[in-house]
């Protein structure tokens, strides 16, 4: 896809925002009747915010951004005539919504779930993605399912519902600022186990090594679906966002996109239903 033809540079350090399509600029002023007329901070571009890496849904492959989030975003970005841009910024950041609301991003996508409280700062999409949590482990492990983890060290993302939901269950979970950091802690023994969105654990376990190291024990269903932030009343954006889910759905790009970033497709898996993991055990932020 042309929306990813832009290796990702420090975005953060630099505060800078990349195209993610090479050829055909946009200028980079924001005037307020480019605003008005197509919802976007700058005319041309779609910009989103983003956490990286957070595959399957966001990471860097080749110098290029892809994912699965990038791909229904690239549909939204072409209803509205522009091309995605990405803008790499802490996840806390996406609960205040405060990136969006200062027009330095057009949207905040990163396998996000929605919630009551994150509703109150942001508008979101449609669902786009039913997911559990998972309970990783290495194997080996005597940790057989969530019960069997209380009084263990338990990994978690920083400010996600992973992190919540550890904690709701009476655990006492170390933090880790992203998905990179996390797999790391379990690796190195920092943890004995993490909880994370089981699409994330099965990007991972697509990499044999990781899949001889480590195994799900437990599939968490927190009843959790994913949307895509943006500014509170943008409806320009909000709409094509919708448009490109709906679309998506009936024109089978959601399927392959699916089966190419997170593995094999089940309808049921976007209906509550936990999807397979390549090696075909039933698991699923």
């Amino acid at each position: 896809m042309t929306a990813r033809s832009l290796s990702l540079l420090s975005l953060l350090a630099s505060g800078c925002v990349l195209a993610a399509c090479g050829g055909g600029g946009s200028g980079s002023s924001s005037g307020g009747s480019a605003q008005s007329t197509s919802g976007l901070a700058k005319p041309g571009v779609l910009t989103t915010c983003t956490h990286l890496p957070y595959p399957p849904f966001q990471f860097e492959q080749n110098g290029k951004v892809v994912g699965f989030d990038v791909d229904i975003v690239d549909k939204a970005a072409k209803k509205l005539g522009a091309k995605q841009a990405f803008l790499d910024t802490p996840f806390e950041n996406f609960k205040t919504g405060a990136f969006l609301n200062t027009r330095q991003c057009d949207v905040a996508a990163a396998g996000i779930t929605i919630t009551a409280e994150r509703k109150k700062n942001v508008d979101f999409s449609d669902p786009y993605f039913d997911a559990t949590q998972a309970l990783l482990v290495r194997k080996g492990s005597n940790i057989p399912n969530l019960a069997g983890a209380k009084g263990k060290k338990i990994g978690v993302q920083t400010q996600t519902t992973g992190e919540e939901y550890a904690a709701g269950k009476g655990l006492d979970p170390t933090s880790f600022e992203s998905s990179d950091a996390l797999l790391n802690g379990l690796r190195t023994g920092q943890v004995d186990a993490v909880i994370t969105d089981y699409p994330v654990v099965a990007g991972w376990l697509k990499q044999p090594a990781l899949a001889a190291a480590f195994e799900v024990k437990d599939n968490l269903d927190t009843h959790e679906q994913y949307g895509i932030m943006v500014r509170k009343g943008n409806t320009k954006v909000l709409d094509a966002l919708n448009a490109a889910i709906k679309e998506s759905k009936a024109d089978g790009s959601y399927k392959a996109s699916y089966e190419k970033w997170i593995g094999p497709y089940l309808p049921k898996s976007t209906a509550g239903t936990a999807a397979k993991t390549p090696s075909g055990t039933t698991t699923s932020k």
